[in-house]
């Protein structure tokens, strides 16, 4: 074999050796995981697929040059004691690196305790610090018409919640739109699809820092 033959043999192989090694750590690489635990705002009851607010922050993700891997476990109707129940498969299913808690407002509507509600709410963050996952917590009210104490007691819940448990929270997930008709479907309850790039704004200053 001459010199230039042998020359053009060792940069082909050290061409498939860099390939190989790429592909490898590509592969090896655990990307990171972003967990939304929700109700149906955040399944997008009433939505097109792809338009809630959960499928913009995806996408807000990708865009960013962040590699995490979405897993929406919303289910219309949920509630914090339903979300407690299925928070631990869900964990062991796709080891979050974050979770997003966006449960609570069932509860209310269907005139659940307070405390149980709390409860709940904290027993869900400290499964998931208990597995060293970061948390967001997402605030939520109801109307004066639950009653003044309710109603305060209620958002006061979440704010407790963040403050004992040490964890991020969005203080009202409904900000900036809670008060406008238009932005909600003709339920009066969910929000429209023009409502949900405020939700996601909502959402994302305090989102951020957990993601680096």
């Amino acid at each position: 074999m001459n010199i230039s033959l042998l020359i053009i043999v060792q940069k082909t192989f050290y061409v498939f050796l860099l390939v190989f090694i790429c592909s490898f750590q590509a592969q090896s690489a655990p990307s990171n995981q972003l967990l939304i635990l929700g109700d149906s705002i955040s399944a997008g009851y009433g939505l097109a697929q792809g338009k809630g607010w959960v499928s913009l922050l995806n996408e807000s993700l990708k865009k960013g040059n962040y590699s995490f891997e979405m897993h929406n476990a919303s289910i219309s109707g949920d509630t914090t004691a339903g979300g407690k129940q299925r928070l631990g498969k869900l964990i062991d299913q796709y080891r979050p690196n974050i979770l997003i808690i966006e449960l609570g407002s069932n509860d209310a509507l269907r005139g659940f305790p307070i405390e149980t509600s709390a409860k709940n709410l904290e027993q869900m963050i400290q499964l998931a610090q208990k597995n060293s996952i970061k948390v967001l917590l997402l605030g939520m009210r109801v109307p004066t018409n639950y009653g003044q104490d309710y109603t305060q007691k209620f958002s006061q819940m979440f704010i407790t919640e963040a403050k004992k448990s040490n964890v991020s929270l969005v203080p009202f997930l409904l900000e900036g739109m809670a008060t406008k008709r238009e932005l909600f479907q003709d339920d009066g309850i969910h929000p429209n699809e023009e409502a949900q790039v405020i939700l996601l704004n909502n959402v994302m200053p305090y989102l951020r820092p957990l993601l680096h």
